[in-house]
């Protein structure tokens, strides 16, 4: 039996679920018993991480340890190339969204309550998205990686990119979108796993973006 303690916001959980989604893996989803953070958890997953993984009894925690393990115990539909020099590719774009753009939408969490946003802070950190996307577009432009496929790395961008547009929607964020990434972001949606998840995932948003409004 697979088991992943996830909670409904977490972007890195819903990044997951698309990995799992394309797979055709089926697991049982949990919320940590006594909430985030809690002693109660932290003795199932010592590293309190979301989400977290326990398989037959093996007990894993972070998003992309997870996800290369289950490409691993499920080899029906890899999600990394056959060549040493593909899979390293697939780590550096991953990694580029875990180090770089992911945290520079997280960043923008303390931004969206109306009532305390700040607008210095959201054109700054709207300057930062930008450049970041900026950043995006150049690695994409030397991507060896089959277009076709959906591979790991594609994974986190397809929920970062919707954060994106709807911090852009709801809290009048200013964020500069290349032609490339805006075509890698059309092509992610072609996936059903993709649209199956941001479906799923939808309400969670909805839910946080409440606070958005006057």
């Amino acid at each position: 039996m697979l088991t992943i303690y996830s909670v409904p916001v977490a972007t890195y959980c819903a990044k997951l679920r698309v990995m799992m989604r394309h797979k055709g893996i089926a697991w049982n989803e949990l919320p940590p018993p006594d909430g985030y953070g809690s002693d109660a958890y932290r003795a199932i997953v010592p590293s309190g991480n979301l989400p977290a993984m326990i398989h037959d009894g093996f007990q894993l925690g972070d998003s992309e340890a997870i996800a290369e393990y289950l490409n691993e115990a499920y080899p029906d539909k890899p999600m990394l190339p056959d060549s040493v020099q593909l899979r390293a590719k697939v780590r550096e774009q991953g990694r580029f969204h875990d180090t770089r753009l992911e945290p520079a939408v997280r960043a923008f969490y303390p931004q969206v309550a109306h009532e305390t946003r700040d607008a210095v802070a959201v054109v700054s950190l709207g300057n930062a998205l930008s450049r970041h996307l900026s950043a995006l577009d150049l690695l994409l432009s030397y991507s060896p990686l089959n277009q076709d496929r959906l591979w790991l790395c594609d994974c986190g961008f397809a929920v970062t990119f919707a954060w994106i547009r709807a911090f852009q929607e709801a809290c009048e964020l200013r964020v500069d979108w290349p032609e490339r990434v805006l075509a890698y972001d059309t092509r992610l949606h072609r996936f059903c796993a993709v649209k199956d998840e941001l479906a799923h995932y939808k309400p969670a948003m909805d839910d946080y973006l409440q606070k958005a409004s006057p």
